[in-house]
């Protein structure tokens, strides 16, 4: 059988753009969801809030479980999250507490970032959703300060609840560098978080 160069050359380009499209697949796979290293020292707030409600910290360890999202499910998450920031006042622990670190329901209708993030999540799971899929989480904001924001863990990626920002976003589009969150498979226990976003070019000056 006689083989034609073009031929030859067609089927390696062929082979190079499938081994392309599928290295691109798994480099977008790779940026719906953080990357999760070695376990992590919970935060203080967590500790405290345990235990003055122990209840909320019970139960022993389960699947990791994911939430399909569906139509619902996002309306689900918007609505939630849009209505507790609305209807939450912020104010520092300090000036509500007298305390730098406090983390409590703000059943009184004012909170920091942490107590939007527990509203959030006690909402949620009355109204059904997975535990699993429900992850506290810290991160450093654009002034490179503590900030606490939901990780919701669905089958099309991560998303972040925030009381910062009024959408619900993927995490890839928020800027904030994240730390640590708690265990899809333990509520009390904590796992360090990396950055698998691609480095973000800066201009340099020649």
């Amino acid at each position: 059988m006689r083989v034609r160069p073009g031929w030859i050359a067609s089927a390696g380009l062929s082979v190079v753009l499938l081994t392309t499209s599928a290295m691109l697949s798994e480099a977008r796979q790779r940026l719906l969801y953080v990357s999760v290293g070695d376990s992590a020292r919970a935060p203080i707030g967590w500790l405290s809030f345990c235990a003055e409600n122990p209840r909320e910290c019970a139960g022993g360890r389960t699947a990791p479980r994911d939430v399909v999202l569906s139509a619902r499910a996002w309306r689900d998450l918007v609505r939630v999250n849009s209505w507790v920031n609305d209807t939450v006042q912020p104010i520092t622990d300090l000036d509500q507490w007298g305390v730098v670190e406090r983390w409590s329901y703000p059943d009184n209708g004012y909170g920091d970032c942490e107590d939007y993030v527990l509203l959030k999540r006690r909402l949620l799971l009355q109204a059904g959703w997975p535990r699993e899929a429900l992850l506290i989480t810290v991160v450093r904001d654009d002034k490179d300060e503590g900030h606490a924001v939901l990780t919701v863990k669905t089958d099309r990626g991560e998303f972040i609840l925030d009381n910062q920002v009024e959408s619900v976003l993927p995490w890839i589009e928020t800027s904030y560098r994240f730390v640590k969150r708690q265990s899809q498979s333990d509520p009390n226990a904590w796992v360090r978080l990396g950055d698998s976003r691609p480095a973000k070019a800066t201009a340099t000056s020649r």
